[in-house]
């Protein structure tokens, strides 16, 4: 009797063990695993997700079970300026987001803004990959945004509910704009009255008289259906869209030099993907916004266009580390 409860005993003290043993490789294993928690403006089919389906499976095959990527699609946690607050906070851990709307964090980033500075995407190519980009990075990181890597949303055209082809015509509108002091600027050089509005309550400002015009890119255009509310599309291409892919310290300072190394690499190479998908994009935008009432215009007078965006340059030469260093980017 006493050698069978003893047999039973150890039996049950094994099984008990197991049994034990068994939530702790669990919990061990699930740890392994940390969840990235990504803001995303637009949808499963925009550029602005699809990279990051790209980055995670980039960095799923260098670091197997290591990340899961959460992507929050739609602007559900805010506009940009909410998503790199929360990004700051440690609430979310990466996404995309305009230079225009880090400029308040870092003034100097409104170089890439200035308009009519670059001719093309090329231009603005060669700057941010030079010394201006590598000192904007610095910057960026010193306000806890690490950046991965330097994108391109494509030109900013106007968007119009009246067709506006000369600057003239914009006189006395109310224009939503980037929360930025650059953007605000600019806008008042043509006689209008700036708004700045989040991108995610751009529509019902349009829609309910809040703003007459705003300026954006053509994938964003169509993203957002903002052919639905102003119609009008003038090409000025007046700023080139310049963002980052960027990182949250918190989380970024939790990665060991492998994992860093691993996510540079994969965010260079989605950048390069994402700035494809944008050439692409625009095309298939443009056709969609066609398709559904909008209509492309070209600006008339296009020095007077210039002419009144002079005035920017000169005001932000000092942000921006001076006008010489504006006119070698020009020259780049």
């Amino acid at each position: 009797m006493e050698k069978f409860n003893r047999r039973t005993l150890l039996k049950t003290a094994a099984a008990t063990g197991a049994a034990l043993a068994a939530p702790v490789y669990v919990r061990t294993a699930a740890a392994r695993t940390t969840t990235i928690t990504v803001a995303s403006l637009l949808g499963d089919d925009k550029p602005e997700t699809k990279v990051w389906v790209r980055i995670g499976e980039l960095v799923e095959a260098k670091l197997p079970g290591q990340f899961k990527f959460n992507v929050v699609k739609n602007g559900a946690l805010g506009g940009e300026k909410e998503v790199a607050e929360g990004a700051r906070l440690g609430s979310v851990q990466a996404s995309l987001s305009t230079v225009s709307s880090l400029s308040g964090w870092v003034p100097e980033l409104q170089i890439l803004d200035l308009p009519f500075l670059f001719r093309d995407s090329d231009h603005v190519r060669r700057t941010v990959d030079g010394r201006v980009g590598a000192d904007l990075k610095q910057k960026l990181a010193s306000q806890n945004f690490v950046i991965g890597g330097f994108i391109n949303y494509g030109a900013r055209h106007l968007l119009t509910k009246e067709p506006v082809t000369r600057p003239e015509q914009l006189k006395g509108k109310t224009i939503r704009v980037i929360q930025s002091p650059l953007h605000t600027r600019l806008w008042r050089a043509f006689g209008t009255t700036p708004v700045g509005i989040p991108i995610t309550e751009t529509y019902n400002a349009l829609s309910t008289g809040v703003a007459d015009a705003m300026d954006l890119t053509k994938s964003a255009y169509a993203g957002f259906k903002l052919y639905e509310v102003v119609p009008y599309m003038t090409e000025t291409g007046h700023i080139w869209a310049s963002g980052v892919i960027f990182y949250a310290t918190s989380f970024w300072n939790r990665l060991d030099d492998e994992q860093k190394a691993v996510f540079l690499a994969a965010s260079q190479e989605g950048a390069v993907y994402f700035n494809q998908l944008i050439v692409e994009d625009e095309t298939a935008s443009a056709e969609q916004s066609l398709k559904n009432g909008g209509k492309l215009l070209k600006p008339e007078a296009f020095e007077e266009w210039q002419k009144g965006a002079q005035g920017v340059w000169r005001d932000f030469a000092g942000i921006v580390g001076g006008l010489d260093r504006i006119k070698a980017v020009q020259a780049a």
